[in-house]
């Protein structure tokens, strides 16, 4: 028999506040149409993007983070010294190590919490948010701060037709904590390791190591590209569209409610294309908000869901209390869906 104590958590989880951060600066198509031969209106229909944010040099992965995490935590009605773990998702933050949770955690004045970053893409929230609600079930943590942050900015190619108007910056965060009420359902989350190159880094960070760089990509003008994110456009519109409403049901099912029990649709901000597309598969009621965030924010990946979330709240276009599908999916190819209650 084991000599070991059973974990002292929470019966469940919720999120308890919402936190966002946009960076000032506003960009237009126009400045993107500066790069590539295209047309506003063909970005609209592409895309349904019409404008996106781009980080200044004090905007950094960081900053933005600690601004949304403030507002995550005021919001939750908590102090940052009751906070026990930081997770972050991110794909441009460009130091190996440490963690810039860590970093994270010092700055939000959170003491000596558990610190640490994943790498889930544009499921990265919601593996973030998974992990949390098990960390405060299991007793490890009473309150848990899910930050998404991006700045894609720096992982975009300009001059790449298919991919330049896409990616936009941004931070979103959310405050997990107890509940004795089931407020985050189960997770229907997984990989696709065989269509991992539709969406991926241009070149790895050690071709950059000093030798040959003859094989590096070069721009127009002979210089050498620093890493971006390509992506196979078609296939990842069919794989989002077709295999993802499919474990979207999968989470209606697993949370053991149906379309017409939701309020609120909150999908991973890619494409409005794919939106439409998703919410069209799902046969989702006219009753349902559906988050459109991506029209002025762009795909800001793992930012995209609490960004998406915090916007709708604060417009008054879904409320505390309601019902949300979220689900995010993207580079791997990962996914991840759940069905939670607003903040």
């Amino acid at each position: 028999m084991s000599k070991i104590k059973p974990s002292k958590g929470a019966p469940y989880a919720r999120i308890l506040g919402v936190g966002g951060y946009r960076p000032t600066r506003v960009v237009p198509n126009e400045v993107i149409l500066e790069k590539i031969d295209s047309s506003d209106e063909w970005i609209r229909s592409r895309s349904g993007i019409s404008t996106r944010h781009w980080a200044s040099p004090e905007e950094t992965v960081a900053a933005m983070s600690v601004e949304a995490s403030g507002k995550a935590i005021a919001d939750a009605g908590i102090g940052p010294e009751q906070i026990g773990a930081v997770v972050v998702s991110t794909v441009s933050h460009f130091h190996q190590t440490p963690a810039i949770a860590t970093e994270i955690a010092d700055r939000i004045g959170a003491g000596k919490p558990a610190a640490f970053d994943i790498s889930a893409g544009c499921a990265g929230f919601g593996y973030g948010l998974t992990l949390a609600k098990g960390m405060i079930v299991e007793g490890s943590a009473e309150y848990v701060l899910v930050i998404g942050v991006e700045r894609l900015s720096d992982l975009t190619d300009l001059e790449d037709r298919a991919t330049a108007f896409l990616f936009g910056d941004g931070a979103g965060a959310v405050v997990v904590g107890p509940s004795d009420e089931p407020h985050i359902g189960p997770t229907v989350w997984g990989s696709e390791g065989d269509k991992s190159e539709t969406i991926k880094q241009t070149v790895p960070w050690n071709d950059f190591r000093v030798g040959d760089v003859s094989q590096l990509p070069v721009n127009e003008r002979g210089e050498i590209k620093f890493p971006a994110i390509t992506q196979e456009g078609q296939a990842v519109f069919r794989w989002a569209v077709f295999e993802m409403a499919k474990v979207a049901q999968q989470a209606l099912d697993a949370a053991g409610i149906t379309a017409d029990d939701l309020d609120v649709f909150i999908p991973h901000q890619a494409n409005l294309r794919i939106i439409d597309s998703m919410v069209k598969t799902l046969k989702l009621p006219e009753h349902v908000t559906v988050a459109r965030d991506v029209e002025t924010t762009g795909n800001t990946s793992a930012a995209s869901i609490p960004l998406a979330m915090e916007r709708l709240l604060a417009t008054g276009k879904a409320k505390s209390g309601d019902t949300a599908l979220v689900i995010g999916f993207g580079a791997g190819l990962v996914y991840a869906a759940t069905v939670v209650t607003l903040p």
